[in-house]
Parts: C-alpha cells; structure tokens; sequence
C-alpha cells in the first residue's frame, strides 16, 4: 500500500514538472511549426524575462501578479526585438544558419545575464504560498494547483487562437506555405513576429514557474529546456497539444527514474524513452505526415 502512495504522489508530482516542460516546449514548437527554426536561445530569453520579474518585485515592489504580467508584456517586447534585430535579418538563409544564431544568442544572453544579475542564485517566491494540502493520499499546494491550472487555461487560450483568430489562421498557412501565404496577402514577416512574441511569452511563464523551484540563476534553464526539447520532439515538434503531452510524459517519467534509479541518470533515460519512441514513430507521438514548405 505504501508503494501504491508513493507512486501516485511520484506521478502527481511528475505532472506538475511536466506542465512547466510543456509550457515551455509549447513556445519551442510555436516558432519552430510557424518559422522552422529551433530556437536554442529560448530558455535564456525565460531566464532573462524571469530576473525582470525579480527586479519588479524587489526593486519596485510590485505584487507577484502585477509583476507577472509587466514580465510577460517584456517577454512579448523581447521575442518582437529578438525577431526584428536578428531573425529577419536571416529569415532567408538556410535554417542551419538561422539556429546557429540562436546558439550565438543563448550564449550571449546568458552572458549578459551573468554580468547584470551576477550567477549568484537568488530567491524567488512562489505565486502562492502556505502548507501543502492532502488530496486522498496526495499532497499538492496552492502554487502547483496554480501551475496545473495555468497550463489548461494557456491551452484553451491557444486552441481558441488557432482555430478562431486571424493570426492564428495566418500562423497556419505560413507554417505549409510562405509563398502561398503571402500571395493571398498574408504578412509573412507579421506572423512570424507574432510567433516569436507568443512563444517568448510561454518562455516567461515556464522560467517564472521554474525559478521557486530551482533558484533564480543565468543557468537556471538549462536543464529546463533540455528536457522541454525532448517532450517537444515526443509530441512531434510540429503539433502544440502534442508538445504539453510530450511535457507531461517527459516530466512523469523522469520522477519514475529519479526515485526507482537514480535522479542522476533521469536524463539519461528520458533520451533513452526518445530514442524508442521515435524508433517506433520517427514522427513523435502526434507527428503527422511531413509537410514541405514552398520558398
């Protein structure tokens, strides 16, 4: 009986971690499906995003709330410059030229955070605090609820979006064709902009979910964005419910190693669950056929 309650405690807890994965794999796969291009720079544009919310609570005093949402107005504000100042510039050169970049950017931004904010962690508060609460023979808190809760709002948010919107429905067509998109009058540059606005913002949230957990740090994402690329490969790289699923699955079974293996090796085995999949489905979970893209 013991065994049964730690499992579900380990899943329950997996399931928390997954939605802050998924969060951020849903930004990864948002620009990658809209502009084809794997933006490695992600989880350092979250970090930065997320010490600007700490400078807003600390330096300025804002509630957490008010402060959450100027950092997710910063983040839009950022993915916008990021779009503007350096991936325009190479929007037509091949897509391995264009991820360098982000690589360049990952490594500046992190530096630049170093040098602003020192690598010293810090500190950071949780969106609600207090006591745990018991859920059967579950225990969960008011901030992992919040986490849970966020996630299915952001998906309804996006569903709606997708289906409904205008920009939704451009983001769709530029993701099969660029060249058909913009004949019918569609705003390429547009789209793509509003993407890497989206999915900076999604970064936000996740390094501002991450940061209670992991400490404030320039390296705090690291492993964040590791692990976020891998459920977004699960999901199929291509699909947005499919990168919160990969996020999920991802975050379940990492607990499942570190407490029946070795929480040294959960990485290890995430790839390995990788490697089988995509041995079975080459396309991820959710991966539908190929789509070529006209340029």
């Amino acid at each position: 009986m013991k065994e049964k309650v730690n499992l579900v405690q380990i899943i329950v807890s997996g399931l928390i971690s997954g939605c802050i994965y998924g969060l951020a794999a849903l930004g990864l796969v948002l620009i990658f499906k809209t502009t084809e291009v794997a933006n490695f720079a992600h989880g350092e544009m979250a970090m930065i995003t997320t010490f600007v919310s700490y400078v807003f609570l600390t330096s300025y005093g804002f509630p957490y709330f008010v402060s959450l949402v100027l950092s997710l107005i910063f983040a839009t504000i950022f993915g916008i410059v990021v779009y503007l100042v350096f991936m325009k510039r190479v929007q037509s050169a091949p897509h391995l030229n264009q991820i360098v970049l982000t690589l360049g950017l990952f490594m500046v931004f992190n530096g630049l955070a170093g040098i602003t904010w020192g690598n010293q962690p810090f500190s950071f508060p949780e969106a609600f605090q207090g006591d745990s609460y018991k859920i059967g023979n579950v225990f969960i808190t008011m901030n992992e609820i919040f986490i849970v809760i966020l996630t299915l709002v952001l998906m309804l948010v996006f569903f709606v979006i997708f289906r409904f919107s205008k920009i939704g429905l451009g983001m769709q067509a530029a993701s099969q064709d660029t060249m058909a998109s913009e004949l019918m009058g569609i705003k390429v540059s547009g789209v793509f902009m509003a993407a890497w606005a989206i999915g900076a913002a999604l970064g936000g949230i996740a390094g501002m979910m991450t940061a209670p957990v992991t400490f404030l740090s320039p390296n705090m994402m690291s492993e964040i964005l590791v692990l976020s690329f891998a459920g977004a490969v699960l999901g199929g790289f291509v699909n947005l419910p499919g990168a919160v699923f990969g996020g999920l699955l991802v975050g379940v079974f990492e607990n499942l190693i570190s407490y029946y293996i070795a929480p040294e090796l959960r990485i290890v085995f995430v790839f390995l669950l990788i490697l089988i999949i995509l041995y079975v489905r080459p396309q991820g979970i959710f991966g539908g056929a190929k789509i070529v893209k006209k340029v």
